[in-house]
């Protein structure tokens, strides 16, 4: 186990691949940690540098005080970069994920090779949404609303085969202060205006089924992104890596190769 102080967290990291190889940096979803990756990885391309983490407040990440930003969020991952020597990343971010990397890639550009937006928007919901969904969760608890939490992450024929119980247990056991302060962060952004800004490759993913992120609102956040591309995973929901990750890893692979991250 190890963790990292970076910019005034302690973040639980996993490291794994050559020390010399082309970094890859995964950024996972709300109310997961680092583990969504775990089928994923064993599809990717040999040789890479790979460094999953769990975002403040997550997983066994620390719980410091919220409300939490994006902004701050991303400067997390890029202290987290520097801590680990790494130059020039592919920031893979899923969910509130991909609007980390997103911020990141604005106000951290010089880091990145190239960047991936999976199953997120520049702006995701509103802030009466999150406020509503915060407000159940300090009444409640999180175990609340795992239930619906899980129509919406997975597809009717996982959740048919009972595969999102152990899902629904790690949302319910994340660190419920963490997980609001983190919903705070999605409700304050827009990340509109940075993603036409983009300079860098970008690739962008969506699940047909997914009732988080809807297929069209991430297209559309593509739409910003100067010379972004778009591929849709007909069949999954909302965390591809874990329902489709064979699937998911192909695109990866695919856009590694293509900017030269290999």
């Amino acid at each position: 186990m190890q963790t990292i102080q970076a910019n005034g967290a302690e973040l639980h990291v996993a490291v794994s691949g050559p020390d010399t190889g082309p970094a890859v940096v995964f950024a996972n979803s709300l109310g997961t940690d680092l583990r969504v990756w775990d089928a994923l990885i064993r599809h990717l391309a040999p040789g890479l540098r790979l460094v999953r983490y769990d975002k403040r407040g997550h997983g066994l990440s620390e719980e410091t005080p919220g409300p939490y930003s994006i902004g701050t969020l991303a400067d997390d991952a890029a202290a987290l970069i520097a801590a680990l020597g790494l130059r020039r990343v592919v920031f893979v971010g899923l969910s509130i994920g991909g609007l980390i990397g997103l911020s990141l890639a604005a106000r951290h550009p010089g880091l990145l090779a190239g960047l991936v937006v999976s199953n997120s928007a520049a702006r995701i919901g509103d802030a009466a949404m999150w406020n509503t969904r915060i407000a159940a969760i300090r009444k409640d608890g999180l175990a609340s609303i795992a239930a619906p939490t899980m129509e919406r992450w997975f597809s009717p024929a996982f959740r048919a085969l009972g595969r999102d119980a152990v899902w629904a247990r790690m949302l319910s056991r994340q660190p419920q202060q963490g997980y609001v302060a983190c919903c705070q962060a999605i409700a304050g952004a827009d990340l509109t205006d940075a993603a036409r800004a983009l300079a860098l490759p970008v690739q962008v993913i969506a699940g047909g089924l997914d009732g988080s992120t809807p297929p069209d609102l991430v297209q559309a956040t593509a739409a910003l992104i100067p010379g972004a591309r778009f591929d849709l995973i007909p069949g999954a929901a909302h965390i591809p890596c874990v329902e489709a990750p064979a699937a998911h890893a192909a695109i990866l692979n695919r856009f590694f190769r293509d900017i030269g991250h290999v």
